[in-house]
Formats: structure tokens, C-alpha cells, sequence
């Protein structure tokens, strides 16, 4: 029988078996003793490891092990790359178009028995991660231990248990029992911002929703809109607390996400029509809000999006209808499912309306079905194209990552998870 070393204790044990020794190190910090002064801790004057350093050396244990025995997150590789059929098809549409797609990324469906129904979130996550480790080298350098690949949901979910352990976002790891492995609880943006923040990953999270609804907001901690309850709280005012429980929950229906992430969307129209108009000046790199009513709030989301991936300096080439940016994909979250944005597109129609189309990845759906009917240059446009008529949710939250690492003053801030809201 095949057999492996434990990286945590330097046992021999089967390898079928390899992964599951390795967790017990998680689950119990007495299970292995390694020398304190091999580790080069320090001691206090008692002769004893000081309890700051004896936390820092429990958390290296466990971030040793699991770079050990994390294992490769598994998808369809498509050879020619997803953006690469995606800008020939965008390129072979009208002459009246525009688009901007992300450089590269690798899509990540949910597999049957495995995380159909509760696992869109990790695979947006692996999405975002396969665009960092390709494109950015500090990224791929700083992500789960310098492993070099994209670990699977397990790994991932021990990634972000010892995020937590560190202190990135404290009180959503209060929400989950501090405990995600194993689980097939529903996660979101705020999840994929602790994670990679914990690489030192300067990653971002917009909130966007109705004036109403802003209360709802409070609950992501560190934001604007969290002061203003944390000061509501200290002058002894009460306020009706929104009926959720965790950051992300006013995001994760508990009946649509069983249904939403098991099933593929209806298919979407690629034609949509609304009242914006594009400055001319630009070149068409900035949308002016709509002059119509219809759909308007949500334009803004839209109105963000082209702004994003078409923000000057961040366009590294230039075809006829498609320009290719260094921008992250954008996680993309709402009510009862997420998905990952990898571009926009813009068409120009002989009314002088244009008409905007999210360009989008789903977890649901198949690889090998986007890479045929990309490849064919049929059907495609109703698995990626999304208008803004089909932004039917009241809130929608988006998460994109910044260049470089942050420095150590930084993470301390970046432990907690704030937000930008936008208003419908």
C-alpha cells in the first residue's frame, strides 16, 4: 500500500488516509509536539512558551500541514483558454459592439454529489484565485502556502477556518461557529474576502441596494454604516436588528439557494434595451447614468462594472471590438446564488440606445458546454450574457482585488470586512 509523511507529525501513513491524519492536527492542537527551540520560539521568564508565541506556533503547525496535504481543486482545462473563445466570439458579433474581458480565468463548475446546491461560492473563489495565480505573480507567491495551483473546496475551507483563527472578519466567524470544513453551509463575498485578505490580498467589497434597505448594510462590520450602528448602540437607542444572521445572509435564501445553485438560470435575451447613452469623449470607456426610469437603479451596478474593467491603465490589449484589461473578475453575489463577472459588453443600436450585457461565468454551468458552443460560435450568449433587465434582486454585492500585498500595518485593517454601498 502506497504511503505518505504526515508534514504535521512525520508519520507514515497510507496515503488514502493522508489527508484525513492531517485534519485531526486541525481538530486537536495537542495531537504533535515539535520542539520549541526548533521552532525558534521564545520563552517567558518562566520557563515556559509565552502565550502569544505559543498561538503563533499552533497557527504555523496548522498552516504547514495543510499546505502538506491540500489538494489540487479539480476542473475542465480548456486549451485554448475560456477568454480567448469568448473574445473571437465577441469579436465576430456586430460591428456595433464593444467589449472589455478580464485576461484569463478558469471556470470552475459544481459537480454532481459533490457541491451541487450549496457550493457556488467556493467555486467563485477558485475562479478569482485561477485569475490571481496566473496573472499576478505576488499573488501566486502569497495564496495557499505557494502551492502553485487552486486548492479544492475542503482545502478552501480550512484556508478560511484559519483566516478567522487569524482575526479576519471576527464576526462572521462568530456566525459560522468558527467551523466551515466539512459543512455545506452557504458562503459569499464577505467569506471570499477573508480568505485571501489573509494572503494579504488587498480585496474590495461593494454593496450595492435601495436607500431603504440601507439598515441592512449595517451588519457588514468596519463600513461607514457600521460606525453609525456601532454610535446607535453606544447612546443607548435600540434599533430593530434585520432578521438575519450573519453578514451575508441577507444574500443567501434559504429556499432559492437550493434550487439556484443546483439549476441552471433560465436563459437570458442578449438584447437589452435601456436609455443610457455612452461619453463620446471616452471613447466609450465611461456609461452615463440612464435617463429612464426602467431599471435605472440598477444601472448603477452596471454603470460600475464598465467603469472597473475599462478604468484607464488597465486595458493591456486592443482588438477591433474587444479590449482585454488587467482587472480581476468580479465575484458576483445576490439572493440565493453567486457568480463570477469576467467582462462587459456594449452594443450601439441604430435607435442610438445602447444595450449592456453583464459577460458572465457560471458555477452551474457545465465546462465542456461553454467550451463547444464558444468554440462553435452557438448558443453561447445565453449561458454568458446577461442584461440588465435580468437584475431582478434588491441587493447585489461585488468583490475584486487590488494590486500588490499589503504591508503588516494594512492586514491589521484588513482583518476587517468593510464595505462600499452604492445606492439603486
Amino acid at each position: 500500500m502506497d504511503s505518505s509523511t504526515c508534514p504535521f507529525c512525520h508519520l507514515s501513513i497510507p496515503s488514502s488516509k493522508l489527508q484525513w491524519h492531517a485534519n485531526t492536527h486541525f481538530d486537536d492542537d495537542d495531537t504533535c509536539y515539535r520542539s520549541p527551540s526548533a521552532s525558534g520560539l521564545h520563552f517567558d521568564g518562566g520557563g515556559g512558551v509565552s502565550g502569544r508565541d505559543n498561538v503563533v506556533w499552533k497557527m504555523d503547525e496548522k498552516f504547514s500541514s495543510l499546505v502538506g496535504v491540500q489538494r489540487r481543486g479539480k476542473f475542465h482545462k480548456v486549451e485554448r483558454g475560456l477568454m480567448a473563445l469568448l473574445r473571437d466570439c465577441l469579436e465576430s458579433e456586430a460591428e456595433n459592439s464593444r467589449s472589455i474581458l478580464t485576461c484569463y480565468v478558469d471556470h470552475f463548475q459544481s459537480l454532481e454529489f459533490e457541491d451541487v446546491g450549496w457550493g457556488c461560492g467556493w467555486r467563485n473563489i477558485q475562479m478569482l484565485s485561477s485569475h490571481l495565480m496566473t496573472q499576478r505573480p505576488e499573488a501566486r507567491e502569497a495564496m495557499f502556502g505557494g502551492s502553485g495551483f487552486v486548492p479544492d473546496i475542503p482545502s478552501l475551507q480550512r484556508w478560511l477556518e484559519i483566516a478567522w483563527e487569524r482575526g479576519f472578519d471576527a464576526p462572521g466567524a462568530d456566525q459560522f461557529n468558527h467551523a466551515i470544513y466539512g459543512s455545506e453551509k452557504w458562503i459569499g463575498a464577505t467569506e471570499c474576502a477573508s480568505l485571501l485578505r489573509s494572503f494579504g490580498l488587498r480585496v474590495r467589497v461593494v454593496d450595492f441596494g435601495p436607500k431603504e434597505s440601507e439598515e441592512l448594510y449595517l451588519s457588514v462590520p468596519g463600513s461607514s454604516l457600521g460606525a453609525k450602528e456601532l454610535q446607535k448602540n453606544n447612546d443607548g437607542r435600540k434599533r430593530k436588528a434585520p432578521n438575519t444572521y450573519g453578514p451575508m445572509d441577507r444574500y443567501l435564501s434559504r429556499v432559492a439557494a437550493q434550487t439556484s445553485c443546483s439549476q441552471d438560470e433560465k436563459s437570458c435575451s442578449s438584447i437589452v434595451r435601456i436609455g443610457d447613452s455612452v461619453d463620446k469623449e471616452s471613447s466609450g470607456s465611461r456609461v452615463v447614468n440612464s435617463t429612464k426610469k426602467l431599471n435605472k437603479g440598477h444601472q448603477v451596478l452596471m454603470d460600475f462594472v464598465w467603469n472597473y474593467f475599462s478604468h484607464e491603465g488597465t486595458v493591456k490589449f486592443d482588438h477591433k471590438h474587444v479590449r482585454i484589461s488587467d482587472k480581476t473578475p468580479l465575484y458576483f453575489q445576490h439572493d440565493g446564488h453567486s457568480r463570477t463577472i469576467v467582462g462587459i459588453q456594449v452594443k450601439h443600436q441604430g435607435s442610438g440606445i445602447p444595450q449592456y450585457n453583464l459577460l458572465v461565468l457560471d458555477p452551474s454551468h457545465r465546462t465542456d458546454a461553454l467550451e463547444r458552443f464558444l468554440t462553435e460560435k452557438v448558443k453561447w450568449q445565453k449561458l454568458i450574457k446577461r442584461g440588465v433587465h435580468t437584475l431582478k434582486k434588491q441587493r447585489y454585492q461585488l468583490c475584486y482585488v487590488d494590486p500588490g500585498i499589503s504591508t503588516e500595518e494594512e492586514m491589521e485593517k484588513l482583518k476587517t470586512i468593510d464595505s462600499v454601498f452604492l445606492e439603486f
